[in-house]
């Protein structure tokens, strides 16, 4: 058994939460746990330009650049179909924060993990959350592994990084909100296409992405709600590549490639929110508190920009070290007014962007999110 005394735990190793941990370093003893040794492959790769103002402050653009081959390439734009079959085409040349990149989703979290370890950050993992209890002011945490000994953690406060699956805002009680049923089936394949702007696709049950990344590759992935597609569908390589003849685009780029694709399988991919996203000496970042679909490409830029307000809203209220409860109460009632803030303007913008596809208006899919308008 390990005894750890540390001000801020934060579960859950990925965007989020390295970058909650990075930022807040220089001010709190902060120790993060994730139940994975190393980062997963994921399906999201979009960083979106803003990112970069992020990465400054924290120190961490000059280092990342300095691994730009391996780790992203840069995106000059996206061409979509969507609304009608001719291609529209919205570029980054003009932003004044520079181009989107394309990343290599497990290569970045991988870098993240490496710079809070370097950074002085108390890094656990695999270690997964057992159990939780606060006993008066102090959170007291025991987290297990298979190839560690148990970690008992004594902590201030609590940051749920954890992703869609909150893990510990469900462990005190709390429900996620859907707010619809998408899920992605997603492969990725070697890259050899003249073109390397990022496509969306819209067809009548759901829409078709497919980007550039790193070392070659190229991530193709359907978006549509679980109960419209049969499941079977989904199940393996052969099904998927007989379900995307549908569509001409990714068609092409799939039949020049067929036994180099690597099928990644089905992933959540609906908004969703918790119920309640803060609590006593405790609060819920990134896609723990909120996720989004992601025709909004901001699920990354998200995290990372919730855990800078975070660190922010900590420093200021200095509820870490002085857990007062009419302090605690203020910083919760601050804390939510900010994420449902954020919440509102993505349902907005996500409510208007579907709105602009009419072209299957009678369809399920399409149905159930003008219905919401």
């Amino acid at each position: 058994m390990t005894k750890i005394e540390t001000d801020i735990l934060i579960i859950g190793g990925g965007i989020a939460g390295c970058i909650a941990a990075i930022s807040l370093v220089n001010t709190h003893t902060v120790t993060l746990i994730d139940k994975l040794e190393e980062p997963k492959e994921r399906i999201g790769e979009s960083l979106a330009p803003a990112a970069q103002r992020i990465l400054k402050e924290l120190d961490l653009l000059e280092s990342l650049h300095s691994h730009q081959e391996q780790l992203y390439i840069q995106n000059l734009g996206m061409q979509s179909y969507w609304g009608s079959e001719q291609v529209h085409i919205v570029d980054h040349l003009r932003n004044p924060d520079g181009l989107s990149k394309s990343l290599d989703r497990k290569g970045f979290e991988t870098f993240l993990r490496k710079s809070a370890v370097e950074r002085g950050v108390h890094c656990i993992w695999p270690a997964k959350l057992k159990s939780s209890s606060l006993n008066d002011t102090t959170w007291h945490v025991i987290a297990t592994s298979e190839k560690l000994e148990e970690q008992h953690i004594q902590a201030k406060f609590i940051i749920d990084a954890t992703g869609r699956q909150s893990h510990f805002a469900r462990s005190q009680g709390i429900q996620r909100i859907h707010i619809d049923k998408l899920i992605a089936c997603w492969v990725t394949l070697p890259d050899t296409e003249v073109n390397t702007m990022s496509t969306i696709t819209a067809t009548e049950n759901g829409w078709w992405y497919s980007a550039v990344i790193p070392n070659n590759k190229r991530v193709i992935a359907f978006q549509t709600d679980s109960d419209l597609i049969d499941k079977a569908t989904f199940k393996d390589l052969d099904s998927f590549l007989e379900f995307s003849k549908g569509n001409l685009q990714i068609t092409y780029i799939l039949g020049k490639n067929k036994t180099n694709i690597t099928f990644h399988g089905v992933v959540a991919a609906n908004s969703t929110r918790l119920e309640q996203i803060t609590g006593k000496q405790w609060v819920a970042i990134g896609d723990a508190a909120i996720s989004f679909d992601p025709l909004s490409s901001q699920g990354m830029f998200n995290a990372m920009a919730n855990a800078m307000q975070l660190k922010e809203l900590l420093v200021m209220s200095n509820i870490v070290n002085h857990p007062d409860t009419d302090i605690d109460k203020q910083f919760q009632k601050m804390y939510t007014k900010q994420m449902e803030s954020i919440w509102e303007q993505y349902l907005y913008h996500k409510n208007t962007f579907y709105s602009a596809e009419m072209r299957w208006k009678n369809y399920p899919f399409w149905k159930r999110r003008h219905h919401s308008l």
